[in-house]
């Protein structure tokens, strides 16, 4: 089966990602045979948040805003009798930033096609704020700071499940974004318990909230990864469990469009 849609892609507005144009990546999907498509570029974050990256690049920048929803638009009538876009948005779940974000989707909801719920950023011990996918070093500084590796995909799942129960208004996103991003460095800091329960635990929570899953290839490439996001048994486990799943390249790049489908597509 050969998959038609990608609905997790960014764009050039993204300050971590490529410089190329929003035409690229839709030539790029339509010739690899998609119909649909979702730009899910990163919402600002929040203006009273200070972004813990290094570089300070987590999302698009705010006075960008305007530019890409004009974008997106213009791009879905040009290619209207070609492919479906969606004009959409990669929402951070913030902890204790949740008005913010509902003020957020508030504001734009009534524009957005699709969209999806990621959870990047994590409440540090010291009530700060850490990104958990910039780097491995800063990943090693993280776990410096929680204790234990273990710690941090602990505070990540607990972060994941308060994204999923989160009142964030009419427009919350439908999708939760790469559930086991934790696992970007897996092959460089591994974990030795098990979390099975948890997953199962947080499958139950969106199938309850009648959510979709984010089925992303993008840690397929990632070195210290080299597995979907989330790994096979887990997108078994969705399934069994009726819950929807999107495929997603996360690409960051056109070249990436549905990067990795075909390995994907037996799960659709």
């Amino acid at each position: 089966m050969t998959l038609k849609g990608d609905y997790h892609i960014h764009t050039p507005f993204c300050p971590h990602g490529s410089n190329d144009a929003v035409s690229m990546y839709i030539e790029q999907a339509i010739k690899k045979g998609l119909t649909e498509i979702t730009f899910t570029e990163h919402a600002p974050l929040p203006k009273n948040f200070t972004d813990p990256t290094p570089e300070q690049d987590s999302a698009m920048a705010w006075e960008d805003l305007d530019a890409y929803l004009e974008t997106i638009e213009t791009a879905k009538k040009s290619y209207q009798s070609k492919i479906k876009i969606n004009l959409g948005f990669e929402v951070d779940y913030i902890e204790g930033y949740e008005q913010e974000t509902t003020s957020f989707l508030n504001e734009y909801g009534r524009v957005i096609d699709d969209a999806i719920l990621s959870v990047h950023m994590l409440k540090s011990p010291d009530d700060g704020y850490v990104c958990i996918d910039f780097s491995s070093e800063e990943f090693a500084k993280i776990i410096q700071q929680f204790g234990s590796v273990e710690a941090v995909h602990y505070q990540y799942y607990q972060t994941l499940e308060k994204a999923v129960l989160s009142d964030l208004g009419a427009f919350k996103p439908k999708r939760i974004g790469h559930l086991t991003l934790i696992q970007k460095y897996q092959k460089k800091y591994a974990v030795d318990q098990s979390y099975q329960a948890t997953i199962d635990h947080l499958l139950n929570l969106i199938k309850q909230e009648q959510l979709e899953l984010d089925l992303n290839t993008a840690g397929l490439y990632k070195e210290d990864c080299q597995m979907l996001y989330p790994p096979e048994e887990i997108i078994e486990q969705a399934i069994a469990k009726g819950i929807v799943l999107k495929p997603g390249s996360d690409s960051h790049e056109s070249k990436t469009i549905a990067r990795g489908f075909d390995l994907i597509a037996r799960f659709f």
